[in-house]
């Protein structure tokens, strides 16, 4: 049976159940825009490519399954790069197919710059940052590339994958009866359970970190199994945070560089520390590796074993394997497991002296406090609403920090990338992979900017998006860096130093987008309340202290010649007295 390449393609990945497909038309791509328009699936009209990819990126974070994108050749492609690698770097499958000139107007080895019209060499620019990534020259090999791409993208530590589709591959025909696949390989690991019991049997003050590599291998049931058998303190990762409600009795925090008080002296106290699917980067662990849970006997899950490679600590046990089988194969084994009963209790402790939230953040006249607009989110969102915190800057940490999650509520952002920009597109990929869910958007004003044009999508979609606009004056976590190591030489940070943005509210207007705003924080409850209570899109512009920053956070000291030293995780500024810190230090369990 003959049909098109272009056909061909948007056939098999609707039997792979894809639904939904971010595009943004272009020549390059025309066949692969004709046929995706007439194959039934549903397609997202973006406005900028790079929105095209943190929209896939998102729907496929929040589905744990692939997220497909399309886009035509030259600029198309190399403006979705960005969040391309927003999907290498957190780790999520990503398919991105791209259009390209015809396969006799390749420039190839020739030295030629460009021969094509808008041709560009996407596939070398990409390569790095994708998993696997080809230009299809022969039409043929069609079924082999898409199952080896999507096997890929799956597979072993998530990422994205890129097919470059030439316009005369687009439009060739081919018998679809005859087509070769692509068949994967298979392997086992042995995984050390032995070992990995013998160190809990021993251990006084256990914990385990979780991380994305959990549900990405579709364990999230069966980690929730494990550490109720185990009874022991959990912290999770950013990336990690939906997975335990703020009231279950073995979650402790999300600790880090910005993180919470309590749950870095739980870390920083442990003497086991059994991390699952968490890349372990620098925000998590401190940028002085040697002062990383020092007391702790370390075993880390990594699928990846190129991670083990950036850690200078000594780890006991580097185990090497799918989240899914480590859990698996410690569940089914049979192991005696000590009282953690004191130890719990005093991480308990922690966490009751030590709260994210203070009563100073409600007390402000002026400006209203992100922890008081993140506290009030966390106290009136419901467990069906999708939150999305800002994947940089200010608002992202703090989010972090103070939120708490409901359960079964989903939130995630992508702070590996940490890159401005992401909020729209990213909420939009959630509330369409979420059928519609209500999703709350926290955005500083400087990123909101970036994909500003999405707002459009959002609109003609009927998204029901709340976006938390944070107007800070610009680039606050900028400015507080200028602040502390540059004298307060304010350099491109806002306002004053040559950052202008404009008005939200106009903004707003032109979109006809409804719009609040909250100036203080007894403004706080009412105007939440009505932006969660409507079914439309809204932006609430929050007025926030263009000098707030957030606290506790880890900071460096700078020696005479200029190096700065960091100060551990445990002793977070601002700084405890120094008797109470070093009795958080001295503990005895």
């Amino acid at each position: 049976m003959l049909i098109k390449v272009s056909d061909y393609i948007f056939k098999y990945l609707s039997l792979l159940h894809v639904r939904d497909v971010f595009v943004l038309t272009g020549g390059g791509a025309m066949h692969l825009n004709d046929s995706l328009g007439t194959s039934g699936m549903s397609y997202i009209c973006c406005l900028h490519e790079q929105a095209v990819a943190v929209a896939a990126l998102a729907y496929a974070q929040y589905k744990t399954d692939i997220g497909v994108g399309l886009v035509t050749t030259g600029p198309g492609g190399t403006n979705a790069i960005t969040g391309v690698f927003g999907a290498y770097v957190e780790s999520v499958p990503l398919l991105l197919l791209s259009g390209q000139v015809k396969t006799s107007d390749l420039t190839g080895d020739t030295g030629i710059r460009m021969r094509g019209v808008q041709e560009g060499p996407i596939v070398d620019i990409i390569k790095p940052i994708t998993k696997y990534a080809i230009t299809i020259t022969e039409p043929s090999s069609i079924k082999y590339h898409l199952d080896k791409a999507i096997h890929i993208a799956r597979e072993g530590r998530p990422g994205p994958v890129w097919l470059d589709i030439p316009l005369n591959v687009q439009s060739a025909m081919i018998d679809e009866t005859t087509l070769a696949g692509y068949i994967p390989s298979s392997k086992e690991n042995d995984l050390q359970i032995d070992e990995v019991i013998s160190f809990i049997k021993t251990a006084k003050r256990p914990v385990i970190i979780g991380g994305s590599g959990i549900r990405q291998s579709g364990a999230l049931n069966d980690f929730l199994q494990l550490i109720e058998r185990l009874n022991i303190p959990v912290l999770l990762t950013w990336k990690a945070m939906d997975y335990l409600p703020e009231e279950h009795p073995l979650f402790m925090g999300r600790p880090g560089t910005v993180g919470q008080r309590a749950a870095n002296f739980i870390q920083q106290n442990c003497d086991l520390l059994i991390t699952i699917g968490a890349r372990l980067d620098s925000p998590q662990i401190g940028f002085d590796q040697s002062k990383f849970a020092p007391k702790a006997k370390k075993i880390i899950v990594d699928i990846d074993p190129c991670e083990f490679k950036k850690f200078s600590f000594k780890v006991e046990l580097p185990i090497v394997s799918d989240a899914k089988d480590f859990i698996k194969k410690l569940l089914n084994s049979s192991m005696q497991l000590p009282d953690n009963t004191t130890w719990l209790d005093k991480c308990r402790a922690w966490n009751q002296k030590y709260p994210v939230i203070l009563p100073t953040y409600y007390e402000k006249e002026k400006y209203v406090s992100t922890y008081a607009l993140v506290d009030t989110l966390s106290k009136h969102m419901t467990e069906e609403d999708i939150f999305i915190p800002s994947s940089s800057g200010m608002g992202g940490d703090i989010s972090m920090q103070a939120f708490r999650i409901k359960q079964g509520q989903r939130a995630f952002s992508f702070p590996g990338i940490g890159s401005m920009g992401f909020c729209i597109p990213s909420s939009i990929g959630a509330c369409i992979a979420s059928d519609m869910r209500n999703t709350v958007c926290i955005s500083g004003d400087g990123g909101f900017q970036m994909n500003i044009q999405e707002l459009e999508t959002v609109v003609r979609l009927k998204l029901p998006i709340k976006y938390f606009y944070l107007n800070n004056d610009a680039y606050a976590s900028i400015r507080s860096t200028q602040n502390n190591y540059f004298s307060k030489r304010y350099m491109g940070s806002g306002k004053k130093s040559g950052v202008t943005l404009p008005d939200i509210e106009s903004i707003a207007s032109a979109y006809h987008l409804q719009y609040y705003k909250i100036e203080c924080a007894s403004q706080l409850e009412d105007i939440v309340l009505q932006a969660l209570k409507t079914t439309k899109p809204v932006i609430i512009e929050c007025m926030i202290d263009p000098y707030e920053v957030p606290q506790p956070k880890a900071s460096s000291m700078i020696m005479d010649d200029g190096t700065a030293v960091s100060r551990p995780l445990e002793d977070l500024f601002p700084f405890l007295p120094r008797n109470e810190f070093e009795e958080n230090m001295l503990i005895e369990v």
